[in-house]
Parts: C-alpha cells; structure tokens; sequence
C-alpha cells in the first residue's frame, strides 16, 4: 500500500498517521494522551518512544541509513531467523533479513485504556526462501501507552521443523553510559569481548566502563536502567527469553562502526531479550514462538 492507502485503510484519528518519514521509507506516527511513537514499516523497526513530557526512551544513531537493503541502526531492530552472524554463511545479514524488509499492516486500534495499537505481519517469500529455506509468518504488535509493549509471534507455516535464534535488539537512550547503573543483572553470562569466556556477576549494579558484550543466560527478570543525568528509571520487561545481552561497543571499538558518531557510544545501552547462544527456539509445524518486551519510565 503507498501511504494514501495506508491511511484510508488503518490512520486513526487523534491516534495514527502513516507519512514517508526519513529516506522516504513509510513510517506510522502514533500520538495519544500518553505518548509519541513512530514505527517504521521497513522492518517492523520501532524508532521512537517519548511519554509525554519527557524524552525519548529509545536511541536512533544521526548516521544511520534509512534505505532498503540496509539495516537501521537503533531503536528496536527484529533479529530473525538468526541472531548474530549466520551460523555458518558469513556473506547473510547479521541478524537475519526480518530488519531488512517492509513489512505489511494487519490492523491498528485503540485499546479500552486509550493506548494505540499497530499490528505488522511478514511472511516468507521467494527471496526470504532463497536465504533461509522455510515457511514462517511473523505477527508484530506494538503498543503505545504509560509504557511500551512489543510482542513478536513466530509460527511456523511449513511442513518440517526448523531452530531458530532471535531478540528485540533494544537501544535505549541514554545521558551518559559512562555514568548509568543497571539493575537486575547477576548471575553467569557468556562475555562476548573475551572469546565467550564465562564469567559471574556479583555486584548488584553494572556499571559500564568498558566494551560489554555479556549475554546473560537463565535471566528472566526486569532490567531498571537508572539516568540521574536524565533523572529517570527505565524499567526493560520481557518474557519469551532466556538470555538477555547488554551491549556496547565503547570508545576504540566505535571508531570502526560506520553508522555510529565516534561519541555515540556514551548516548546508548542495548538491552536485548533474545532467544540465543543456549537458548535456542525449535519450531514444528504449526507451532509458534512469542517473544515480548515492556518498556516503562519511573
């Protein structure tokens, strides 16, 4: 649908919009009495989430690309099939090709709390099945309201089992990593910056100081994010996922990541609920998988 159709079709007055935002890539511009929100189509990708009165709780980097057949860098990126690199095909796209295609609007609505809803679908195709031979439909919804809710549905379609790995690649927005704690952490994680060592936490706040890659496993508990630079608390929910994955990249290893500014990574920490590393998803026909996450300022 061109963004004329979009509109007949799913705007909601007082709620939705759908405009060709940055790229002119379509994008669904959602407004209520709790919050702004702007989700664009090409990849289910959430790019922004502001309550009102305050600032946004998601990181968009200034030198991502918006154009198709690139991935957007920050807000909520879809990892499907895979998470990371593909397992053994190094010319894929990281994190799989869900981020990489436009997706189609099902349905939008408005809840009996006045929270505006947008319901996303995505289902394989020729190209999909010549990168990743298997029949799925994924079902996105998302969720504007006092807090911010992302549900991801995978089904399998086809007639064979298939394993997959995914996340919510979350990158919230925030003051000064340098000086930010994270609550809710602990435990065994895999360190991805030291060749998947495993290691323990003990501390009760992560304080970053360094590049962190730590891919928490068993870890099914909410993740407060807490910004005295921004005077706020972000409470990260999820269920559907094992492994949760803090990441940053840090100063040396920032300067080499083209779509990031070489200070950019102080403005961000990824907070991830995936299905990854020891945490794998098999599918078998007909079933479906259902990874979420919430996202609430305190």
């Amino acid at each position: 649908m061109n963004i004329d159709q979009l509109n007949e079709s799913f705007a909601i007055s007082g709620h939705i919009s759908f405009t060709k935002g940055t790229g002119g890539l379509p994008v669904a511009n959602i407004s209520n009495q709790y919050a702004d929100a702007v989700i664009s189509l090409y990849g289910a990708h959430v790019l922004s989430y502001q309550p009102k009165g305050g600032k946004d709780v998601l990181w968009v980097s200034p030198q991502s690309a918006f154009e198709e057949g690139k991935p957007i860098r920050g807000g909520i990126p879809v990892c499907f099939p895979w998470f990371g690199g593909h397992p053994s095909i190094s010319t894929q796209p990281v994190h799989g090709f869900a981020r990489l295609l436009v997706w189609h609007v099902t349905d939008t609505n408005v809840t009996a709390q006045g929270e505006t809803q947008i319901h996303l679908s995505l289902t394989d195709t020729a190209a999909t099945k010549a990168i990743w031979d298997h029949s799925f439909k994924l079902e996105f919804t998302v969720t504007v309201g006092k807090s911010l809710n992302v549900v991801l549905n995978i089904t399998n379609t086809g007639t064979e089992a298939f394993t997959i790995t995914d996340a919510l690649h979350s990158y919230f927005n925030v003051s000064d990593s340098s000086k930010i704690e994270i609550e809710g952490l602990g435990g065994e994680y895999y360190d991805g910056t030291a060749k998947d060592a495993v290691t323990k936490q003990t501390e009760p706040l992560l304080k970053l100081a360094k590049e962190e890659n730590r891919r928490y496993f068993g870890h099914t508990a909410d993740t407060i994010i807490h910004d005295a630079g921004f005077g706020r608390k972000v409470r990260v929910g999820k269920n559907g996922s094992k492994i949760t994955v803090i990441w940053n990249p840090w100063e040396a290893t920032t300067k080499n990541i083209g779509d990031i500014p070489d200070a950019g990574y102080l403005n961000f920490v990824c907070i991830e609920p995936a299905n990854a590393y020891t945490d794998t998803t098999s599918l078998a026909p007909s079933a479906t998988h259902i990874i979420s996450t919430s996202i609430a300022v305190e």
